[in-house]
């Protein structure tokens, strides 16, 4: 038996490539040449799999491809492809759950600790020499996060990682907003379920990590901001498009919230000249949650694997419909 083809957008990871090639003839696309749509959907029109790791597809970009049987993507989010559209033409559509829950949980404190002690903006002030003896004290004030309270908004597996660090290094109180209840959460940590406006209202601390789809885009808008104390922290590590970036850069602006702290944003990479890159009350990293080798690397194999099974006609353990 003849071995699958399947085509890569991009390099992998060597135990990644390994494993794919075990399996599958391979053809990579060369990534000094922009992959555009047309040039995808003739890379995929002759191949039984693809991984195209930030990259979108869909029911019409595929529409050619009769022995495509899988796309394969090295992410946890998937809003950028038409599962049901793809699985119509019987291609199943896989992410990597689990395997950067660890991972991004860490960032995202980090990211809590940087927006309530102002650490990013602070580091920035020193480098720039403008730490001086006629520095006020009070210029220096951040938010306290021990014994504090935080909300997370979409209690999933990375929800709960953010709340067990939470609960155990720092003495919280725990508020969530989720469509279904978690009573394990509940009970394990004492956490209370509540309406969003309740949580906002609330919360020292609002943490986002809903995925994106029509319900949840600009979820957090003007309304919701100005719910929110003016102390809080607001916290992003879903999607950019989750928050309505207008509104919370008004806030920001107007100090009606004390700071943010965002992994994700409406437009990625940040254009120059972005507003949120002049203000002072922010810490922005640039889409980094589960950038660490070891993580990437584990993900990339995880991807291959549902890649392999998918070009072999298996249904692959991460399918997504």
């Amino acid at each position: 038996m003849s071995k699958p083809t399947v085509f890569l957008a991009r390099s992998l990871p060597e135990a990644a490539l390994n494993h794919v090639s075990q399996f599958c003839h391979l053809r990579i696309w060369d990534e000094s040449k922009p992959l555009t749509r047309e040039a995808l959907a003739h890379e995929l029109a002759d191949v039984d799999g693809a991984m195209l790791t930030g990259i979108g597809a869909d029911a019409e970009l595929v529409k050619h491809a009769s022995k495509l049987k899988v796309i394969s993507t090295a992410t946890v989010g998937y809003d950028g492809f038409d599962v049901a559209g793809l699985a119509e033409q019987n291609i199943y559509v896989t992410n990597t759950p689990y395997v950067l829950d660890e991972t991004v949980a860490d960032l995202l404190f980090g990211l809590i600790l940087s927006g309530a002690r102002r650490i990013a903006p602070l580091h920035e002030q020193v480098k720039a020499g403008n730490w001086t003896k006629q520095t006020t004290a009070q210029s220096l004030y951040g938010q306290d996060v021990y014994n504090q309270t935080l909300g997370i908004v979409g209690m999933g597996r990375i929800g709960e990682k953010i709340v067990h660090r939470a609960k155990e290094g720092f003495g919280m109180k725990i508020l969530y907003h989720n469509r279904s209840s978690r009573p394990e959460i509940e009970k394990k940590y004492g956490a209370k379920k509540l309406e969003l406006h309740e949580l906002l209202e609330q919360a020292d601390v609002v943490v986002v990590m809903v995925p994106l789809t029509e319900a949840t885009k600009h979820l957090i808008g003007k309304e919701e901001l100005s719910k929110m104390k003016e102390t809080a922290i607001l916290v992003n590590g879903a999607r950019g498009a989750v928050i309505d970036e207008a509104a919370l850069i008004e806030a920001l602006k107007q100090k009606t919230i004390f700071g943010a702290a965002l992994d994700v944003f409406e437009i990625e990479p940040l254009p120059p000249g972005h507003p949120l890159l002049e203000l002072d009350n922010v810490t922005l990293t640039p889409h980094i949650g589960s950038a660490t080798a070891a993580t990437r690397e584990a993900m990339a194999l995880r991807a291959a694997e549902n890649l392999v099974a998918g070009a072999l006609g298996q249904k692959p353990r991460d399918a997504l419909s």
